[in-house]
């Protein structure tokens, strides 16, 4: 990036900042459940109308796709690609600031309201220098991100990589472990498969002092959750990272009362797709042959989730190497892998992508909650980073 252009963003984004701390709060003030972003989506639209970038609306059903072309650019020319997610999740908010939740039990607390407003800041300077780009920029305000199957498996299936094609794409992640003006990378595997497991364990409900006549639902699920352990401790290779957690069990009896069912809700992770494939297998098998042996029975279901999430080696090299010339090495910082998932792996299974971590944390304003927290928060200074960032993504030549 040649000085000119850097000091551009620089400038721009100081002017832009008020704007941008304004459509974050608006975002987050009104907060949209996954594949429900209406007025989410309408708003963007309005922004970006105001910008004087041409989008289609409803793609994927609650998404946006824009396209910014310079002159020199043809309308079959590959783009790249920067992408934001639109929904928030099923959280109370316990926050007390200004622009707090309006919808209660609907909270921001992932950050989409800060890759929204960060997106639509970089769209502005973007457009502005158009006739500065290496390649058209396709932006990509995505639903769904938090609920499966994944918005961006819809906004694939609509047709988002197409016309024109996507030759590389970047997106940003809040990250409260970071500090606000520092990035975060990681090459390579960064993030984990995610599958949803529910079970329904019936057994034979009865009076709970004679348990000899009852097939105890309680017992069988607590022998189910303590023996697939088994899968992550003796089946997996322990170099594959893998986790298998139920946070749900539920059982409906009294103290003295057997329930005749219960409910297991649980999820898997991992980083291996040929692993995840057979201990999925094993978790269903292994369940219904405890419960079978206890004389109950067991209904697996498995929603099959997000892939891994695999960062391009080579494109993510270059946002680092130009991010760190932007932004100085002291700011830019190794992540390590997580078990967390995110849907944009299923770009990533068809183009390289670059997915990088925005520091959001400030320890003194006691900004340290971590995601998918009701205190969830960040400090706004992170917004005036996260625009620089996806400017810089855009001018990667």
């Amino acid at each position: 990036m040649n000085r000119d252009l850097e000091k551009y963003i620089l400038s721009k984004s100081d002017d832009l900042f008020e704007k941008v701390v304004s459509i974050r709060e608006h975002i987050h003030a009104n907060p949209e459940l996954s594949y429900e972003e209406h007025e989410t989506m309408q708003y963007v639209s309005e922004q970006l109308t105001d910008i004087g970038i041409e989008h289609q609306t409803g793609v994927g059903k609650t998404g946006i796709v824009a396209i910014i072309r310079g002159d020199q650019h043809s309308e079959t020319d590959e783009a790249i690609a920067l992408r934001a997610d639109l929904d928030a999740l099923p959280i109370i908010e316990e926050n007390e600031a200004s622009y707090a939740s309006k919808n209660r039990g609907i909270m921001h607390a992932c950050g989409h309201d800060v890759h929204t407003s960060i997106l639509l800041g970089a769209a502005e300077i973007i457009n502005a220098q158009k006739n500065k780009l290496p390649y058209p920029v396709k932006l990509i305000f995505q639903p769904g991100e938090e609920k499966n199957p994944g918005g961006a498996t819809l906004m694939i299936a609509d047709g988002v990589l197409k016309n024109p094609a996507v030759k590389t794409l970047y997106a940003l992640h809040v990250f409260p472990e970071l500090e606000y003006g520092q990035l975060g990378f990681k090459e390579g595997i960064y993030m984990a498969s995610c599958d949803e497991i529910y079970m329904t364990i019936k057994g034979e409900g009865g009076h709970g002092a004679m348990p000899h006549q009852c097939i105890d639902p309680i017992v069988i699920g607590a022998n189910i959750v303590t023996n697939l352990q088994q899968i992550v401790s003796r089946k997996c290779d322990p170099k594959t990272p893998c986790v298998l957690s139920f946070g749900h069990f539920e059982a409906i009896g009294a103290t003295n009362i057997i329930p005749s069912e219960a409910l297991l809700k649980g999820t898997f992770r991992t980083m291996d797709e040929v692993w995840r494939k057979k201990a999925l297998e094993i978790i269903v098998s292994s369940a219904e042959e405890i419960a079978k042996a206890a004389g109950g029975s067991v209904k697996v279901t498995i929603s099959k989730g997000y892939p891994y999430l695999e960062n391009n080696p080579e494109t993510t090299r270059k946002m680092r190497s130009a991010a760190q010339s932007f932004f100085g090495e002291e700011n830019i910082h190794e992540l390590p892998i997580r078990l967390t998932a995110e849907d944009f792996s299923f770009y990533s299974q068809i183009a390289p992508v670059c997915f990088f971590r925005l520091g959001v944390r400030n320890e003194e304003k006691g900004i340290t909650y971590g995601v998918h927290h009701p205190k969830f928060d960040i400090d706004k200074e992170a917004l005036r980073t996260g625009v620089r960032a996806m400017c810089v993504a855009a001018f990667i030549e």
